[in-house]
C-alpha cells in the first residue's frame, strides 16, 4: 500500500537523482554498505511527488526486511515534494551461466556443502538450508552426492523417486525441494564397494541423467573427508560456491582446514565456515558448551574466510531427521531453526555476491508487495 509521507509544505519537480542520492544514504544492515552500491534498488518511477521502487532482497523471509523499509521510507519522505513511497520488494538469486552451458541444465546456481570428517551434522545442516531456500521461494534441488552412505532421503520422508521419463530419472519431492540419491537405488543396508571410475560415473549420471528442471539452487551434501567423490563434482559442474560445517572443538579444526584447503585446491569459491552443535541451552536458561568454544569463528578468522553462523544442539533436530521433517519445519520458532533459516539468509547473499563477481546474469524469480 501507499504511505503517505510528510507534507513539507515545499513544491517542486522530484528527481531520480535526488531519490537515488537519499538511498545511498540507507546501508543494508548485514552487509554495512548502501543499497545503491549494492545493487539492490530497482524499478525506480517518480510521477507528481509519487514514488515507486523495489528493494532486491537474497531470500524473502529476509528478517531485516523492516529496517530497510524503514530507514529507505524515511530517507525518500525527506526529499522535498515527496508526497508518497510505495516500496516492493523483488527477490534476486544468481544463474550461474557456467552450470546450464556444462550440463544442459537449467540450474542457475550450485553450492556444496563439506566437511573434514563425518559426526558433524552436514547432511542435517544441507537437507535443513535446501528446505529453508525452498521456504523462501526458490526452487530447489538437492543432490545427496555421499553414495557410500546417503541420508538425505531418510531426513526428507522419502524412500523412492518417480517411474523414470524418456529414459532419465525424474527426483523425488519433499518439503518443496527435489531429491535425488544413491539411497534411492540400493537395497537398505546394501554397501556399495566402488573404485573411482564407478564413482565418478554415478555422480555424473546424478547431474545429467536425472531431469532437475528449471532450479535456483542445487545444493550438494557431499561426503566426508576430500577423496574421490569431491573431485569427481568438481569436474562435473561449476561449482558457485562450497561452504564447510565443523564442531566447535578444537580437534575438529584440522579436519575443517583439510575440507577447506580441497575447495581452494579445487579452485571452488569458499562462502564460509558453519559451526554445528556449538552449545546446548539448559533448562534454567545457561549454555553448556558440550564440545568446546569457538572453534569454527577461530577457523574462519585463521583461514580469512567469512564465519556464517553457530547452530546451537537441539534434541529436536535428530528427532526430524529420523522422522523425515526437518526442524526448520517441524519446530520453526526454535533456537536451532531460526539459526538455520539466517544461515540461509546469508548464504543467499555470498551466493548472490559471488555472481556478481563472476559476471554471472542475475534474475528477478519473486515480486513481494
Amino acid at each position: 500500500m501507499f504511505k503517505r509521507g510528510k507534507k513539507n509544505g515545499l513544491k517542486g519537480t522530484v528527481t531520480e537523482d535526488q531519490v537515488l542520492s537519499a538511498l545511498r544514504s540507507v546501508l543494508d544492515p548485514e552487509r554495512k554498505r548502501n543499497l545503491i552500491d549494492l545493487n539492490m534498488i530497482q524499478g525506480l518511477r517518480i510521477s507528481d511527488g509519487r514514488v515507486e521502487f523495489s528493494i532486491k532482497l537474497a531470500t524473502s523471509d529476509y528478517p531485516l526486511k523492516d529496517i530497510l523499509e524503514r530507514d529507505s521510507r524515511q530517507a525518500v519522505e525527506a526529499i522535498p515534494g515527496v508526497e508518497q513511497v510505495n516500496i516492493t520488494w523483488a527477490v534476486d538469486l544468481p544463474r550461474d551461466a557456467r552450470i546450464a552451458g556444462q550440463l544442459g541444465q537449467q540450474i542457475h546456481s550450485a553450492i556444496a556443502v563439506a566437511s573434514g570428517k563425518g559426526g558433524v551434522g552436514k547432511s542435517t545442516v544441507a537437507v535443513n538450508f535446501a528446505v529453508s531456500l525452498a521456504e523462501s521461494g526458490a526452487r530447489v534441488g538437492l543432490l545427496d552426492a555421499d553414495i557410500y552412505g546417503p541420508n538425505c532421503h531418510i531426513m526428507l520422508g522419502v524412500d523412492k523417486m518417480p517411474p523414470p521419463q524418456n529414459k532419465k530419472m525424474i527426483p523425488a519431492q519433499a518439503h518443496g525441494i527435489k531429491i535425488m540419491s544413491m539411497g534411492f537405488l540400493v537395497k537398505p543396508g546394501q554397501p556399495l564397494v566402488w573404485r573411482g571410475p564407478m564413482l565418478h560415473s554415478a555422480i555424473r549420471q546424478f547431474l545429467t541423467d536425472v531431469i532437475w528442471g528449471e532450479l535456483d539452487f542445487l545444493v550438494v551434501d557431499l561426503p566426508p573427508g576430500t577423496g574421490d567423490a569431491q573431485l569427481s563434482l568438481s569436474q562435473s559442474i561449476p561449482l558457485t560456491g562450497g561452504v564447510i560445517v565443523t564442531l566447535p572443538q578444537e580437534v575438529s579444526l584440522a579436519d575443517a582446514m583439510r575440507g577447506l584447503g580441497m575447495f581452494r585446491q579445487l579452485d571452488v569459491p569458499v562462502l564460509g565456515i558453519i559451526e554445528n552443535m556449538s552449545y546446548l541451552t539448559l533448562p534454567d536458561g545457561s549454555q553448556l558448551d558440550v564440545f568446546g568454544q569457538g572453534g569454527g569463528r577461530k577457523l574462519a578468522d585463521e583461514a580469512g574466510v567469512p564465519f556464517i553462523g553457530e547452530i546451537p544442539m537441539d534434541s529436536d533436530v535428530r528427532i526430524g531427521g529420523d522422522a523425515g521433517t526437518p526442524i526448520v519445519i517441524s519446530h520453526p520458532d526454535s533456537a536451532a531453526a531460526k539459526a538455520l533459516r539466517q544461515i540461509a539468509v546469508d548464504l543467499s547473499a555470498r551466493l548472490a555476491a559471488e555472481a556478481r563477481s563472476q559476471q554471472s546474469d542475475f534474475i528477478p524469480i519473486e515480486v513481494i508487495g
